[in-house]
């Protein structure tokens, strides 16, 4: 049993979870707000031997060098690699703290996003539409750019109505190419698709002024990462094309920090998280208490 468990910023579990929290931990302190500096983060951990914290915010070797009684750290967010983490997890296993995080959450929510914006665009039923005459998924061209969890789940729901898909990713997945998804080399996949869509790990940048420079004109991109997924110069020029629509949920994984790009007629951003569903919730408390308990 720890000693005492803060979690410094919201991380989302469901009243039952928070409840379950005690019975792991003497004393449970959760708060409300993101914190603003490394400063206020120290100062909430204190000498806490188990930290909780989100997406929103970062524990790295200052925050780890001050507060030396942590024994556990749980992400409850998606983790995938130490490069991509909002924690430092080399300098917390050289101390011998034990971090742990959670995925596959929240991607029916992304789905459903990509599904609904992109009927909404190609048949006109908000304040755009894409060509002319209003048009079906049936026989449109789109390209997944990592074939995870969630961009599998997308090709299956698009292709379920009658998309043609092709995807690029590091790894070849027979199994899904089995599925007659059809495996093309990133320029390729740029080349022939319509509509482009990336779901890629945090801090993964693939699309350059090269790279939309394949993709071309009077397209559509979605983003369903985290983070982007361009460098926001290329993004922006490939907007003043006029004729391409750029997709995303959050202001997070569009990643302009000037809040220019926002305002861009061709951006769509609803600034809210697609994934954070009342069901995600319950999955993601559901692994993070798995996660305590293991």
């Amino acid at each position: 049993m720890f000693n005492k468990l803060v979690a410094i910023e919201p991380v989302s579990l469901i009243p039952s979870a928070e409840q379950k929290l005690h019975d792991y931990a003497e004393e449970v302190i959760l708060f409300d707000d993101i914190p603003k500096n490394n400063e206020e983060i120290i100062h909430r951990i204190s000498d806490a031997d188990a930290v909780l914290l989100s997406y929103t915010s970062r524990i790295d070797k200052e925050v780890l060098d001050a507060c030396t009684n942590i024994r556990y750290i749980g992400m409850c967010c998606s983790l995938y690699s130490p490069e991509s983490a909002n924690v430092d997890i080399r300098t917390a296993n050289a101390k011998n703290i034990t971090v742990y995080g959670i995925r596959d959450y929240g991607d029916q929510g992304v789905v459903e996003y990509v599904v609904s914006e992109l009927i909404r665009y190609l048949h006109g039923f908000g304040s755009k539409q894409w060509q002319e005459l209003p048009i079906e998924i049936t026989d449109l061209k789109i390209g997944i750019v990592g074939l995870g969890t969630s961009g599998k789940m997308i090709a299956a729901a698009l292709q379920a109505l009658g998309g043609n898909l092709y995807y690029y990713s590091r790894n070849r997945k027979p199994e899904e190419e089995a599925k007659n998804i059809k495996y093309l080399s990133l320029k390729e996949l740029l080349n022939t698709v319509d509509v482009v869509c990336t779901c890629l790990n945090k801090n993964v940048i693939l699309f350059h002024e090269e790279q939309f420079d394949w993709l071309g004109n009077n397209k559509i991109m979605f983003n369903t990462s985290i983070g982007p997924s361009h460098d926001i110069p290329a993004l922006a020029k490939w907007l003043e094309l006029g004729n391409n629509e750029f997709f995303c949920d959050t202001a997070g994984a569009l990643g302009d920090d000037t809040g220019k790009l926002l305002s861009n007629p061709h951006v769509n951003c609803m600034q809210v998280s697609s994934g954070r569903t009342k069901q995600a919730a319950g999955r993601l408390s559901e692994k993070v208490l798995d996660n305590i308990e293991t």
